[in-house]
């Protein structure tokens, strides 16, 4: 054997050595990559996406459409409101189809979506796009309150939806991560993270009502209403509601405490109805306010054999928190009984003279017979249905309505605001604002029209 032979079958030994340790290296990654990068997914799977990948098919896009009808003048250009006044009524009729967008999230099986009133107020159609979904349905609305700002919608296809859990916001930790998901614009799924500042920020309304929210700074866009405020468990702990325009980064949610306790009547009833505790609440007075350092409400009469009476409050005792909650004024205190339809539990803090107490009650269904009672105490007149509409039929001596002026016969045509027809209607609305005064009524006399605020 020559020299170069031998050369050449050591170079061919090499080769063929090299070339399974080359094949032998290659099948090794084949196996070991796809650990790797399942191993890297695990590292990434962080509480967020964990959290995301629960609720999102629960997650849903709200279209609304209102249908705007509007008359054009026939001397357009003009403009004067002298034609308008004599001609207007003969100009063509033009119908606009107003949209606006909107989010919610499925909370029940059977297909009930909670998202906020005002997504859908005034709306002539609804439309939601479910997430595994391309094409639209146009859904029914079964239940809103907008003092709330709470709204139920109901899918139309029978069958078992994916939804988010309701947790607690009652518990939330200073700093613990929150995740706002929504459609903001119509872009499905869109997810911002922040933590939360407080579980309960006050909110005074201009009418003096108060709302409590879950405030963090997730972000929260137009078009986030209605969309689910999360824990890092994937627990719905709040209903996106409203940002702060004076400041970014500041967002705020219906709280999953107001949720849980309203949303079984809003699917039962289509509306929150007034929880009663049998008391009829009063200012305190600025003496009061100014020696506490804050407000409260007066117990100035009870209804005994109901929650607060058992309870065991008395007449001049001073109501200062419910559930934790300062109360400082009876707005304040009405609103947030209204979060109370009846069978739930509430904590009343109370002043009994300079003691402090706390009790658990249950609010109860509004008493047969007590809004009469109510209304003729308090406003001291009681109306009846006739074929002129809702007519008074009585006045208490000295009370209210005759200090006022009123007359028998006299017509009831609002009451806060809300029309009033029947006297169906009329113990409604004195239902849902037991404790609410002065209380604006609208009075009718021959062919004038007057308000009255009472007492």
């Amino acid at each position: 054997m020559s020299w170069f032979t031998a050369w050449k079958s050591t170079i061919s030994a090499g080769v063929s050595m090299f070339l399974r340790r080359f094949v032998v290296l290659l099948v090794s990654l084949a196996l070991f990559c796809p650990q790797l990068a399942a191993a890297d997914l695990a590292t990434r799977r962080s509480p967020v996406v964990k959290a995301l990948e629960k609720v999102g098919p629960a997650v849903v896009n709200i279209r609304t459409e209102q249908i705007l009808q509007r008359r054009g003048s026939p001397f357009f250009g003009f403009g004067g409101s002298l034609f308008e006044d004599f001609f207007g009524e003969f100009g063509s009729s033009r119908v606009y189809a107003s949209q606006s967008l909107g989010s919610g999230v499925l909370v029940d099986e059977r297909g009930y979506v909670l998202t906020n009133a005002h997504v859908i107020d005034k709306a002539s159609k609804i439309f939601v796009a479910l997430p595994d979904q391309l094409k639209e349905q146009q859904v029914e609305l079964v239940g809103v309150d907008k003092r709330l700002d709470l709204a139920v919608l109901k899918l139309k296809e029978e069958r078992r939806y994916p939804i988010v859990q309701i947790g607690r916001s009652d518990d939330l930790m200073l700093g613990e991560t929150v995740i706002a998901v929504g459609n903001p614009l119509g872009l499905e799924h869109s997810i911002t993270t922040g933590v939360v500042s407080t579980d309960r920020r006050r909110l005074p309304a201009e009418d003096g009502s108060l709302a409590v929210f879950v405030q963090s700074d997730a972000l929260i866009n137009p078009g986030n209403s209605g969309g689910p405020l999360l824990n890092l468990d994937g627990e719905l702990v709040g209903i996106n509601t409203a940002i702060a325009r004076q400041a970014q980064g500041i967002g705020f949610a219906i709280p999953a405490a107001v949720v849980g306790r309203v949303l079984d009547d809003l699917i039962r009833y289509g509306e929150v109805r007034p929880g009663f505790i049998g008391v009829i609440p009063g200012e305190v007075g600025r003496a009061f306010t100014r020696a506490r350092g804050g407000g409260g409400v007066l117990v100035t009469d009870l209804s005994q054999g109901h929650a607060a009476a058992k309870g065991g409050l008395k007449v001049a005792d001073v109501i200062v928190a419910l559930d934790g909650i300062a109360v400082d004024t009876v707005h304040e205190y009405l609103s947030l009984l209204a979060t109370y339809p009846p069978g739930r539990g509430v904590m009343l803090e109370y002043l009994h003279g300079t003691t402090e107490r706390r009790v658990q009650i249950t609010t109860e269904p509004v008493p047969q017979g007590y809004v009469e009672e109510y209304v003729r105490k308090v406003f001291g007149f009681w109306p009846m249905d006739t074929n002129r509409g809702l007519q008074i039929d009585a006045l208490e001596p000295g009370g209210a309505a005759q200090q006022a002026g009123l007359q028998v016969g006299d017509r009831v045509v609002e009451v806060g605001g809300a029309g009033v027809a029947d006297l169906v209607k009329f113990r409604q609305l004195l239902e849902k604002n037991l404790g609410v005064y002065p209380l604006s009524f609208l009075i009718a006399r021959r062919n004038n029209g007057y308000y009255v605020d009472l007492p």
